[in-house]
């Protein structure tokens, strides 16, 4: 199931928003430009392949995340059950990874985690529901519901570069702790999302 996207009308409404509550943003937006289009996959898969890809550098987390899913031809809870320890650590996982990979099969195929569910859940009751999930924290869920269901008013404040960009674009003396980087993010509500999209843009784009 390919994961929705805020773009097009949409995201022009909502960049015209942000550039209307922040005049740091505003001046951004000049400077770089808008945020490019991403999605993650949503459904079993989507949500694994983020779960590889915590702590770990894009480029390891894709390379892990190709031979997984080679091994697994298709990426479906009961092939990867069927997957021995020797089997996920000749594609690169950790023993933590495992346990994850697996606490995410199992809820998935039991039902416990019911991802077809979460479409038509508040922001509040889907991030309650996957954190339930053993090796999903706020982080991951986040991500999940940003980049996979579009959800358009996520803000991950644990994310280290946003943290970065954000102290950068607010021109501040010292790094923003998650909390109050969602003090900060209060005026880009109800386009928390693609706010963070930006500071991601802007983390990569921006010059120091």
């Amino acid at each position: 199931m390919t994961g929705f996207e805020i773009k097009g009308r949409k995201l022009k409404t909502a960049l015209a928003h942000l550039a209307s509550a922040d005049t740091d943003l505003a001046r951004s937006l000049l400077e770089i430009g808008p945020p490019p289009s991403r999605s993650s996959e949503a459904g079993f898969a989507g949500l694994l392949r983020i779960i590889m890809g915590q702590q770990l550098s894009v480029a390891s987390a894709r390379a892990i995340w190709d031979r997984l899913e080679a091994r697994l031809v298709e990426p479906t809870p009961g092939r990867l059950l069927r997957l021995t320890d020797h089997d996920m650590a000749q594609v690169g996982l950790s023993r933590q990874k495992m346990r994850f990979a697996r606490s995410l099969a199992e809820a998935v195929k039991r039902k416990t985690l019911d991802l077809e569910a979460l479409e038509t859940m508040e922001d509040d009751e889907a991030l309650a529901a996957l954190t339930a999930v053993d090796g999903i924290g706020p982080w991951t869920a986040e991500v999940y519901l940003l980049f996979a269901l579009g959800r358009p008013d996520i803000m991950p404040a644990g994310d280290l570069a946003l943290l970065v960009a954000a102290q950068r674009l607010k021109r501040l003396k010292a790094r923003p702790r998650p909390r109050d980087l969602l003090e900060l993010a209060e005026p880009w509500r109800p386009w928390r999302s693609v706010a963070a999209r930006f500071l991601w843009h802007y983390y990569r784009k921006a010059p120091l």
